[in-house]
């Protein structure tokens, strides 16, 4: 495993350590590439504040952090800026607005919520119900469409223990979906060393069958975490057993520029 973009601050509220921990501790597992994926702040509405993104009066401070870093190790590790994004439609635009003052090189999309955080469904929440495994496949395929996101993280991230049929059929259509766009999915090592519900054998029996393009993700809330040679020999299995087509780095899709003013959304 040479490169990892998927890399969290303490700004998230659930995460730990200082930034330069995490490169030290990429360095030493012989990484190449590290990206800085931190939760983006939401501009939400009502004066709403998210437990577990960062603030929007962070994002300048995480932007010059990286940006120092990256300068000073880049003789030893090539570091990118970017940012772990929820897709949430009604405030997609505002966040563009934000976002496309700073020279973020990459966004992750994950999709935790259906709809937005403040109003609606967890994803990870048990379901049989196949209208919300719709609604996420459907919010996924309208996020990537938009061409903003490098990588699909966790896209397995949906807990639903409805009907097999039910399940192929929609997760199939999202896998060709991203296969058409040559988005990569994410197998994410945090679900793996927690033992969450996640990564999902069926979706990933799926994704193989579809030929989908996959990488790995270490999701890093801790230094020591960044990389995870316990995690990554359960995800090579994975890749092997289900015949995925694993790329050891991604391309960088820059997401767009908008015109406004900081201080609009501060």
């Amino acid at each position: 495993m040479i490169a990892n973009y998927h890399t969290h601050t303490w700004r998230c509220k659930h995460a730990v350590g200082l930034e330069r921990d995490y490169i030290e501790n990429a360095i030493k597992g012989g990484m190449r590439i590290l990206g800085f994926s931190d939760h983006t702040p939401m501009p939400y509405e009502g004066g709403y504040v998210s437990a577990v993104k960062m603030d929007v009066d962070q994002l300048e401070d995480y932007v010059d952090t990286v940006l120092q870093l990256k300068e000073e190790y880049k003789k030893d590790i090539e570091i990118h800026l970017g940012l772990e994004v929820e897709y949430y439609p009604r405030y997609f635009e505002k966040l563009l607005n934000i976002t496309g003052q700073y020279p973020i090189e990459y966004f992750l999309l994950a999709q935790h919520y259906l709809g937005n955080e403040i109003d609606d469904v967890f994803s990870g929440e048990p379901t049989k119900d196949p209208q919300r495994l719709q609604r996420y496949c459907a919010q996924a395929k309208e996020a990537l469409n938009t061409g903003y996101f490098s990588c699909f993280a966790h896209p397995d991230f949906l807990n639903f223990t409805g009907e097999n049929e039910m399940y192929e059929k929609y997760i199939r259509d999202l896998c060709i979906h991203a296969k058409a766009l040559e988005i990569p999915l994410e197998i994410n090592f945090l679900g793996i060393w927690e033992k969450r519900h996640y990564p999902n054998v069926k979706f990933w029996k799926i994704a193989g069958e579809v030929g989908n393009t996959v990488i790995f993700g270490a999701d890093a809330h801790q230094p020591e975490k960044v990389w995870n040679p316990e995690a990554l020999d359960v995800a090579e299995k994975m890749v092997a057993e289900h015949r995925l087509k694993l790329a050891d780095t991604m391309t960088l899709r820059r997401p767009g520029r908008k015109s406004c003013h900081r201080a609009d959304y501060m």
